[in-house]
C-alpha cells in the first residue's frame, strides 16, 4: 500500500509484514493520547474494515454492548437482537465475519481498553473469541488500539491468561521526532524557522493532534496564544481530559507529574512519596510503572550508579508547559505568550526544556559526533559538594562511551551563538574537575556543547571538543 503520511514508515512496514502473512495476526497498537494511532491505521487500511468499532469513554456495560452492536448492525444491515454480555457479542462477529468473503478479514477496535469496564468479562470474551475460532481461521487480522498504554500491556501483552505468550504484532506509537514534525508543519503550509519549530517542540512535543490546531496564518507566538491562553481556545481543558481519559485515580498520577514538574534534576521514588504524601506500596509503584510506559516520566541512572536510586523526571512537553504557565495563566490574559518573550522565566523554561528536547534525540546527538556505531551508555551526574572549598556541580547528560571516552554534555538554547565568557568557563572547569575528583574516571574527558546556533569563538571556547547544532538535532 503507497503510504500518505508523515513518517511512521517502520509501523507500515510492520502492518505491511501482517498483510502479507499467512496466518491470523493479534496486531497491539498503542501510545498515548493524540499521538496518532487512529490516524495511521484509518491510513493504512484507507478506512475500509471488514468490521470497526470505537469504545465510549467513561459508559458502563450496557452502553458499550449497545454500541457495539450498532456497529454489527451498520456491516450486516439487519437489526440485532440485546447482547447480553461480552461472549454473546463476540459470537455474533463471529456469525457476521463467517458470513463474507474476503481474503484477509480486518477487525479493528479502537479505544478497547474503555470496552472493559468492571465486571464486565471483556477481556476472558476476547480471549474465546480469539483463540478459540479466530486464530485458527488463518485470515483474521485482529487490531486492538488503545491509548490506555497500562490496560494494553497489563491485559493484551501481559496477560497472564488466555492471550499470554500468543504471537502478536506490538506496535508503540510515538510523537514525531524533530524532523517528522518539521515535514508534517511544511505538508500544512507553515514556513516557520528551525528555532521556531524546536520551541514548538519544547510546547508540544511533537503531538500530531496539538500540531494540527495551528494555523498557517498566524505567527507560533499566536498560535500558542489561541490554543492554549485565550479563554475556551482549542486546547484549553485538554490537560484533565489527557490524564483523565488515560488513568484511573487520574488525581494521584497528576500530583507525581505536578512534584516532577517543581524539580528539575528529577526526584527518587521515595521522595516523591514524601512530597505527595503517599504510601509506597505496590500500587504505587504501578502508578509510577504507567507513567514511564507511557513517556511521561523518563527514569534515568546516576552515572557510575554506585547506591543510588533510579530517578525519575517529567518527560512530557505538555505537562510540563502546563504546569509552569497554562495553569495558573489560562484566561488571565490571551496574549500571555506573545507579551513574556523577554521574561526571566521563559527564558529559564528554554533553557531546562531544551535539555529535554536533547534528550529526546539522543540518536540524532551521537550521529553527529560521530560515535553511532560505538557502544555508549547515556546517564546524568551530580555533586553537592564536599569541604569548604569545593563547590556542587551536575552533569544532565554523559554520555559514557566505550572507547573510553565520556563526553560531557553542555545543552544551550539561545537566539544567537552562545557565547563562553569567563565565569561560565570557570564554571565548566569546575564541573569536570568535580567529576573526575569524585569519580575517579580514567577516560578521556571531551566537552561537547548542544546548542542552537553553535558557540562563538574567543578565548575560552577552545575548551569545546565537539558541538551539536540544532540542525544536528533535526536529522
Amino acid at each position: 500500500m503507497e503510504q500518505k503520511l508523515i513518517g511512521r514508515q517502520y509501523e507500515w512496514n510492520l502492518l505491511d509484514d501482517v498483510m502479507k502473512s499467512n496466518e491470523s495476526e493479534l496486531v497491539i497498537v498503542y501510545g498515548r493520547r493524540r499521538v496518532g494511532k487512529t490516524y495511521l491505521i484509518n491510513q493504512y487500511f484507507d478506512n475500509t474494515y471488514a468490521f470497526k468499532h470505537t469504545g465510549v469513554f467513561n459508559k458502563g456495560t450496557g452502553i458499550q454492548l449497545e454500541r457495539f452492536a450498532a456497529s454489527i448492525e451498520d456491516y450486516t444491515g439487519s437489526a440485532v437482537s440485546v447482547l447480553e454480555n461480552w461472549y454473546k457479542a463476540f459470537d455474533m462477529l463471529k456469525a457476521y465475519l463467517r458470513s463474507i468473503k474476503t481474503e484477509r478479514k480486518v477487525v479493528f477496535i479502537d479505544e478497547m481498553p474503555w470496552l472493559d469496564t468492571e465486571n464486565s468479562d471483556f477481556v476472558s470474551a476476547l480471549e474465546a473469541f480469539w483463540n478459540g475460532w479466530a486464530s485458527a481461521e488463518g485470515n483474521i487480522v485482529l487490531i486492538a488500539c488503545g491509548s490506555a498504554t497500562s490496560w494494553m500491556t497489563d491485559k493484551l501483552l501481559g496477560d497472564q491468561g488466555g492471550l499470554f505468550n500468543r504471537s502478536a504484532t506490538r506496535i508503540f506509537i510515538r510523537p514525531f521526532t524533530l524532523k517528522e514534525t518539521e515535514l508534517y508543519l511544511i505538508s500544512r503550509g507553515f514556513e516557520l524557522t528551525r528555532y521556531d519549530i524546536a520551541e514548538c517542540y519544547m510546547i508540544m512535543g511533537g503531538i500530531p493532534f496539538y500540531l494540527k490546531q495551528m494555523t498557517p496564518r498566524w505567527t507560533l507566538a499566536q498560535n500558542i496564544d489561541m490554543i492554549f491562553f485565550k479563554d475556551k481556545g482549542l486546547l484549553w481543558d485538554e490537560f484533565d481530559h489527557l490524564y483523565n481519559t488515560l488513568f484511573k485515580n487520574a488525581d494521584t498520577y497528576i500530583a507525581v507529574v505536578e512534584a516532577l514538574s517543581k524539580k528539575r534534576m528529577g526526584m527518587t521514588r521515595k521522595e516523591i512519596v514524601k512530597e505527595i504524601g503517599i504510601s509506597d506500596n505496590g500500587a504505587f509503584g504501578k502508578i509510577i510503572k504507567n507513567l514511564v510506559d507511557n513517556e511521561f516520566i523518563r527514569p534515568y541512572n546516576y552515572f557510575g550508579n554506585k547506591k543510588r536510586d533510579t530517578i525519575y523526571q517529567l518527560a512530557d512537553f505538555y505537562t510540563m508547559f502546563y504546569f509552569t504557565y497554562i495553569k495558573e495563566n489560562y484566561g488571565r490574559d490571551e496574549h500571555f505568550w506573545s507579551n513574556s518573550v523577554d521574561l526571566p522565566l521563559r527564558r529559564s523554561w528554554a533553557g531546562y526544556t531544551f535539555e529535554q528536547l536533547c534528550l529526546h534525540h539522543l540518536d540524532q546527538i551521537r550521529k553527529s559526533i560521530g560515535i553511532s556505531a560505538v557502544q555508549c551508555e547515556c546517564s546524568a551526574w551530580f555533586s553537592k559538594g564536599e569541604g569548604d572549598n569545593k563547590r556542587g556541580a551536575q552533569i544532565d547528560l554523559l554520555i559514557d562511551r566505550r572507547d573510553r571516552v565520556i563526553n560531557i554534555c553542555e545543552m544551550k538554547f539561545s537566539i544567537n551563538e552562545f557565547t563562553i565568557d569567563k565565569e561560565y568557563d570557570q564554571s565548566l572547569r569546575n564541573k569536570i574537575q568535580v567529576f573526575k575528583e569524585e569519580t575517579g574516571t580514567r577516560k578521556a574527558l571531551h566537552l561537547t556543547m548542544i546548542t542552537t546556533y553553535g558557540v562563538k569563538r574567543n578565548m575560552y571556547s577552545n575548551s569545546v571538543q565537539s558541538q551539536v547544532l540544532l540542525d544536528d538535532l533535526f536529522a
